[in-house]
């Protein structure tokens, strides 16, 4: 069983309102946050998975676990909070790019303590984190503690998926992402969060010198322009992006970790072990497996991720 762990809360998309009236404003909510999207797209791809996360009890926190239950993702690591569910505010770009607005400060999902970190038995294979919970308080120095605790002990997964409307200030994310890559066995990271951290910085750089701690393997993901694997052992290369027609591409690169995790699972090298004994066919079936799911999330609206019989068997 694979644990994710982060926020849990409500995307916003703004709909055209038949009246035209400037005063009204049509909402369609969908259920996301980038950790709840993961345990659902693995779920959704056939992984046993459970979320490690705050969920409010208000009408909104108790339809986001009743999409849980749903998807089949464990109840056992949830936390009941008073505090009320964090909202986003989406807004697409021409090329399906999402810009969000969070409403979440004080919110349940960042109000995880120390005094909630699960003791993890065997059956939980490795721990996935990412996106604002990294550093966004109380809940970043929970996670923290607990990657610190469990590194080493079970495969630990990384995206930064940087969001500056929750925390503005990049350096908070540069200190945290320093000691976390550090912690990680495997990460993957976006050509756009690379440019947020490390502004004018040569993305190969940067991904070598996270090689040099126990990280094994990066995944760079571009976009329309494909994405690319950094192993400490057989060096890099990139795949293009599968031809869609795009909807928009909210849920993507969590599609794409949800496919990371899943070939691992499936061929039995979810583990640090594991992924050590990987050969260079198996990473680049591994990168076009990902690469093939996040596209059929990019041809639907929203973070509709896709299940295990529509890719292609691997």
């Amino acid at each position: 069983m694979y644990l994710v762990c982060g926020e849990a809360l409500f995307d916003f998309f703004s709909e055209e309102d038949a009246s035209g009236l400037a005063s009204k404003i049509s909402f369609k909510a969908i259920a996301g946050g980038s950790p709840f999207n993961v345990a659902v797209g693995l779920r959704r791809l056939g992984v046993d998975a459970a979320l490690f996360a705050g969920l409010s009890t208000d009408y909104l926190g108790r339809r986001l676990q009743q999409v849980l239950q749903e998807e089949g993702v464990r109840p056992d690591y949830l936390i009941d909070s008073v505090a009320p569910t964090t909202l986003a505010m989406v807004a697409v770009g021409a090329n399906g790019s999402p810009h969000y607005s969070f409403r979440g400060e004080g919110c349940a999902d960042r109000q995880l303590k120390a005094e909630h970190l699960p003791h993890l038995g065997p059956e939980i294979r490795g721990l996935h984190i990412g996106s604002f919970s990294l550093v966004v308080q109380p809940i970043a120095d929970t996670l923290l503690e607990l990657v610190q605790r469990e590194s080493g002990k079970r495969l630990i997964s990384l995206d930064p998926n940087v969001r500056l409307n929750p925390e503005p200030d990049i350096e908070v994310w540069r200190s945290r992402m320093a000691t976390l890559v550090a912690l990680a066995d495997l990460i993957k990271v976006s050509d756009e969060d690379l440019s947020l951290l490390y502004p004018g910085q040569d993305p190969q750089r940067i991904i070598e010198g996270w090689l040099q701690h126990r990280c094994q393997l990066v995944f760079l993901t571009r976009g329309g322009d494909g994405a690319s694997v950094f192993s400490r052992q057989h060096g890099s290369w990139s795949v293009p992006a599968c031809t869609v027609s795009i909807a928009d591409t909210v849920g993507a690169g969590d599609t794409f970790q949800a496919a990371l995790i899943t070939w691992l699972t499936e061929h039995e090298l979810d583990s640090i072990a594991g992924v050590s004994r990987l050969s260079r066919e198996q990473l680049d079936e591994m990168l076009r497996f990902a690469v093939q799911a996040a596209a059929l999330t990019c041809s639907k609206t929203g973070p509709d991720l896709p299940y295990r019989q529509q890719l292609a068997l691997h």
